[in-house]
C-alpha cells in the first residue's frame, strides 16, 4: 500500500509542479505581447477572465458566509500579490524581484506552523534557504541594484501570497479546487477591477497579440494552473507545496534561453541544479522520520 500511496503522491507533485512551471513563461508573455504601462489592468484582466471562465465551467456561486473569506483570499492570492510583484518589477531588476520573492517558502513554514499546527524540519527550513541561494545564482547579475520602495513591494508580495497559501488550506470549503480556484480568481479580479480603471486608463484596443497574450495568461497561465495550485494545497498541504514555487524562475530562465537565446552562465547552470536540490529536499522533509527542531520522529 506505501507504493500507492507514493504514486498518488507523486502524481499531485507532478500535476501541481505544472502550476509554476507555466507562470515563469509570464514574464516572456508580457514582455513581449502585452502593451506597457499596464501593470493592474493585465493583472485585473488575468484573474477576472479566468475566474469567470472557470465560474461558467463549475455554474456554482459561494454562500453568503464565504464571500468575506473568498475576497481575503482573493486579495492576497492575487490582488496584493499581483499588484506588489508588478511594483517590484519595474523599481527592481528582475533578479532582485524574484530573490527576494522566493523568501515566501520560509513564511509558508512559519504560518503553517502557526495557524495549521505543522511541525517546522531542519530539513525543510535548510531547503527554502538553498532554494533561494540557487534562484540568486539563476538571475541575479552584477548590475543589482536595491530600492527601497521595490525590496518592500516585493517582501509584501511574498507574505501576501504565502499567508493566501496557508489560508487556502485552513479554509478550504466543500467544493472542488475548480470551484475554489473560480471564487478566488474572481474576487482577486473584481478587488483590482476600481484600481485599475483610477491609476490606468487608456488601456489600448486589443490587437492580435495582446489578444493571444490575455487567453495565455488567463486561460493557461491562471484559470489551468491556479486549479491545478490550490488541488495540491488541499491534497498535499501548504508545506509540501510551497517549494515548488521555485519552478518559476527556472522556468523564466530557461524560456528566456530556448525563446529569446538569451545566454546562461555556468553559475547560472548551478543555479538550476541547486533550485532542483532544494525541491527535491523540500519533498523528504514532509515525510515521516526527519529530523524535527528538538524532535525526532520514528
Amino acid at each position: 500500500m506505501d507504493w500507492m500511496f507514493d504514486m498518488s503522491r507523486h502524481t499531485d507533485l507532478a500535476l501541481t509542479g505544472l502550476a509554476p512551471l507555466i507562470w515563469g513563461s509570464s514574464y516572456i508573455v508580457i514582455t513581449e505581447l502585452m502593451p506597457d504601462g499596464f501593470p493592474l489592468t493585465i493583472a485585473m484582466l488575468r484573474a477576472l477572465l479566468a475566474g469567470l471562465i472557470l465560474l461558467a465551467l463549475v455554474r456554482q456561486l459561494p454562500g453568503r458566509d464565504w464571500i468575506g473569506r473568498l475576497l481575503l483570499l482573493g486579495a492576497l492570492n492575487f490582488s496584493i500579490f499581483w499588484a506588489a510583484l508588478f511594483v517590484a518589477a519595474y523599481l527592481l531588476p528582475g533578479g532582485v524581484a524574484a530573490t527576494l520573492g522566493a523568501v515566501q517558502p520560509l513564511i509558508v513554514l512559519g504560518l503553517a506552523h502557526l495557524l495549521l499546527g505543522n511541525r517546522v524540519t531542519a530539513m525543510g527550513v535548510g531547503s527554502a534557504l538553498t532554494g533561494m541561494i540557487g534562484v540568486a545564482l539563476l538571475i541575479l547579475g552584477p548590475d543589482a541594484r536595491l530600492d527601497a520602495f521595490g525590496v518592500i513591494a516585493a517582501l509584501i508580495g511574498a507574505a501576501s501570497m504565502a499567508t493566501g497559501v496557508v489560508l487556502s488550506r485552513k479554509w478550504q470549503p466543500p467544493v472542488a479546487p475548480v470551484t475554489f480556484a473560480a471564487w478566488q480568481l474572481t474576487a482577486g479580479g473584481l478587488i483590482l477591477l476600481p484600481v485599475a480603471i483610477v491609476l490606468e486608463p487608456g488601456f489600448p484596443r486589443p490587437d492580435f497579440d495582446v489578444a493571444i497574450g490575455l487567453a495565455w495568461l488567463s486561460v493557461i497561465g491562471a484559470a489551468a494552473t491556479y486549479y491545478l495550485w490550490f488541488r495540491g494545497i488541499a491534497r498535499l498541504g501548504p508545506a509540501a507545496i510551497t517549494g515548488l514555487g521555485f519552478l518559476s524562475p527556472l522556468s523564466a530562465v530557461l524560456l528566456g534561453w530556448l525563446v529569446l537565446g538569451q545566454g546562461l552562465s555556468a553559475l547560472q547552470i548551478a543555479g538550476v541544479a541547486i533550485v532542483l536540490v532544494s525541491i527535491w529536499a523540500g519533498q523528504r522533509a514532509q515525510r515521516p522520520g526527519v529530523v524535527r527542531f528538538g524532535l525526532a520522529k520514528a
